[in-house]
């Protein structure tokens, strides 16, 4: 008996610490330089300490912040940028912190990283910017929601985005060790307060989206186990104001405009198109 306990003591000793080693590999900054397309013609920019590229379309006032998902970085977004310019949108990407060029002691999944969404947007507005619309896949989406807020755009695009760090945890565990990662999921989370000084209320873009008034486009993968569709539903659902919702058949959690370019870009544009009137 003594030996069995002793063993289950060593066995659960040996989960909390796997566990935690999985809670600090999620966490840490996957910095490195960033080299966009060299032939596209972007200019680089540094917007409030968040490092980013440009691609300007001549004359335009209405313009694209740019960002991507996590572990990622602006590079992820090159192809958004240029079919934009091509439809005479100017394109800012960014670096999320811990990410890419832009500095950071941690991954916050959209907590810190909200204030490179706004560092985004105040830049864009101060580059003459009437309308600015703001495009996140997966983190970035929750990056333009959460923080102090959604931020200041005239139109918000979110891919495939966790409606609460609880369903991002139990369903990323559930997709590498079925349902024992979704029962362990709790013992990943209650360590963010302690890595990252953010509570799981303050990682909840369901409840950010409600405060949304500008149009909303949100989108992700019907075969996406990361952030299934009822996950997208509910997202869509909460939203405050004017809302479209996009399923993308077969698509898992990946990048949507990869899987299926063509379709992306015309219901992109016919979106950004209803923007042209909102204020600036």
């Amino acid at each position: 008996m003594k030996l069995r306990n002793a063993l289950a003591l060593l066995f659960s000793a040996g989960a909390l610490l796997g566990l935690w080693a999985v809670g600090w590999a999620l966490s840490q900054p996957v910095n490195h330089p960033v080299a966009m397309p060299a032939a596209l013609g972007f200019e680089r920019v540094l917007a409030g300490g968040t490092h980013g590229s440009l691609l300007r379309a001549p004359g335009a006032t209405r313009c694209v912040l740019l960002m991507h998902g996590i572990r990622g970085d602006r590079r992820a977004m090159a192809e958004r940028a240029a079919f934009l310019r091509d439809a005479s949108w100017t394109a800012l990407a960014i670096d999320l912190q811990a990410h890419g060029e832009t500095p950071g002691e941690m991954i916050t999944f959209g907590h810190r990283e909200a204030a490179d969404a706004r560092n985004g947007v105040a830049y864009l507005r101060a580059q003459g910017c009437a309308t600015v619309a703001v495009i996140g896949q997966s983190l970035g989406g929750a990056a333009a929601l959460l923080g102090k807020g959604p931020v200041a755009a005239d139109g918000f695009v979110l891919e495939s985005v966790y409606p609460t760090i609880e369903d991002a945890v139990a369903n990323r565990l559930a997709v590498r060790f079925g349902a024992v990662g979704r029962l362990a999921a709790p013992l990943l989370y209650w360590q963010l307060p302690l890595r990252t000084g953010v509570g799981r209320e303050e990682l909840r873009p369901v409840q950010a989206i409600s405060r949304v008034r500008a149009p909303v486009l949100v989108a992700g993968g019907t075969r996406d186990s990361q952030t299934p569709p009822a996950e997208t539903r509910h997202m869509f659902e909460a939203a405050g104001g004017a809302k479209t919702l996009w399923l993308v058949e077969g698509a898992a959690h990946e990048d949507l405009y990869r899987f299926h370019p063509a379709e992306y870009r015309l219901r992109l544009l016919r979106f950004l198109d209803t923007l042209r009137a909102a204020p600036g």
